[in-house]
């Protein structure tokens, strides 16, 4: 990886020679120092609420929104090219690390005052926000899994307040094609959830993989009585499709379930994780933060705009707008003073969950780690290998491909 970054910055110091780009934007006309470029990924409506608000906030800074299908390898392509890369982009906080690494990112400390985002946020987000030791996003909003049920067939008396409870009732209700709940047992975004339920975890903040360590294995081998009662094909369409179509009764999934729960007509419920009976912890997923990441050369050479544009993000009325398009709960605190926001019992659930949430690990090794997890799982669940050994083999691959990475 040093020669890879190693590389990058090279390029990055031959484009500013030969670009004649300085601190201070000179050679940058003042219509381009008020033109910010921001890359995303993100939904029409999504975009469109974005833009407006930045429209009202700052109207005197021209914000452009482009849309990226690829756009992490984009970035990766085009990161150190001031004439190909955007000035910002609005992504998942899980690649900050790559591009960190990649010295192309600038600490959002250098442009709004440390004091006053950890007045403004959740805390959490900051949390998530943060590679070694320093801030490289504006939080906007987060989102993460989330225990929903069919009160058509599990009403709320009968929501299991425990994972005794849960096997309780998926033993008397899974049978002739029905399942009293399901979810995507062997995918690492949400396994994570009961090993963090155990103390385990897959890379913890530090970058260590956690693969063999007690914890985990004791999750994951009672995670399997669970999964005995689940189908045996665990990817979303079939776990959306059974729980849409009321053949499962409960599952675990995004906000990105709801929409589709209430346009079929769904009696949707919402409740907290269960709380694992060996533990005394709740089930603890994985909290995804999306927000505005800022490149080094908008900072150092567009840095008037670059702050007008962070300062309008961090107004209440962004976040209450991307939450109402979005589903996903605000980064901002002072939203949570708003009747708009506690009004939606999906945003305050996702609140109340996002306690118990682990931030994804946003170091650059654990691109490896959702694939090596992936394998171990299907092993474990699918394929029947000893949860141990299976555990203890993929510690070992992951371990083996991070030093290569290195």
């Amino acid at each position: 990886m040093k020669k890879i970054i190693a590389s990058f910055l090279s390029i990055a110091m031959l484009m500013g020679l030969l670009c004649g780009c300085g601190a201070g934007g000179q050679g940058l006309t003042e219509e381009e120092k008020n033109t910010i470029v921001i890359w995303h990924d993100k939904e029409e409506a999504v975009a469109e609420a974005l833009l407006a608000q930045l429209q009202e906030s700052v109207p005197d800074v021209d914000v452009q929104l482009e849309h990226k299908s690829n756009l992490t390898e984009a970035l990766k392509m085009v990161g150190n090219d001031p004439k190909a890369a955007p000035d910002m982009y609005f992504f998942a906080h899980d690649k900050i690390g790559v591009y960190a690494e990649m010295g192309i990112l600038t600490p959002i400390t250098e442009l709004i005052p440390k004091e006053e985002l950890e007045n403004a946020y959740v805390g959490m987000t900051l949390d998530a926000a943060t590679y070694k030791g320093e801030i490289y996003q504006l939080p906007i909003y987060f989102e993460t899994l989330l225990f929903m049920y069919n009160r058509l067939y599990m009403p709320d008396e009968r929501v299991p307040a425990t994972t005794e409870e849960l096997y309780a009732y998926m033993s008397e209700k899974t049978r002739g094609g029905h399942y009293g709940f399901v979810e995507q047992h062997s995918t690492a975004y949400y396994s994570a959830g009961w090993i963090h339920g155990f103390g385990g975890y897959i890379m913890n903040g530090e970058g260590e993989v956690g693969l063999e360590n007690p914890e985990t294995i004791a999750a994951l081998t009672y995670h399997k009585k669970f999964v005995e009662l689940m189908p045996g094909e665990s990817e979303y369409a079939t776990v959306n499709t059974l729980f849409q179509e009321g053949k499962a009764h409960a599952t675990i999934g995004g906000p990105w379930m709801v929409s589709a729960s209430r346009t079929a007509g769904m009696d949707l419920g919402i409740a907290p994780m269960p709380v694992i009976d060996e533990t005394g912890l709740p089930i603890s997923p994985y909290m995804g933060v999306q927000g505005v990441q800022v490149l080094k050369y908008a900072a150092e050479n567009k840095r008037e705009a670059v702050v007008k544009v962070l300062s309008g993000l961090m107004q209440p009325e962004v976040g209450i707008a991307l939450a109402k398009v979005s589903g996903c709960a605000p980064a901002v605190e002072a939203c949570y003073e708003r009747e708009e926001v506690t009004s939606d019992d999906v945003v305050m659930a996702m609140r109340q969950t996002a306690e118990n949430t682990i931030p994804m690990p946003n170091c650059p090794e654990m691109d490896i780690m959702w694939t090596v997890a992936a394998d171990m799982l299907v092993n474990i669940n699918m394929s029947g290998q000893d949860v141990k050994a299976s555990c203890e083999a993929a510690q070992q691959s992951a371990e083996d491909l991070i030093r290569k990475m290195q």
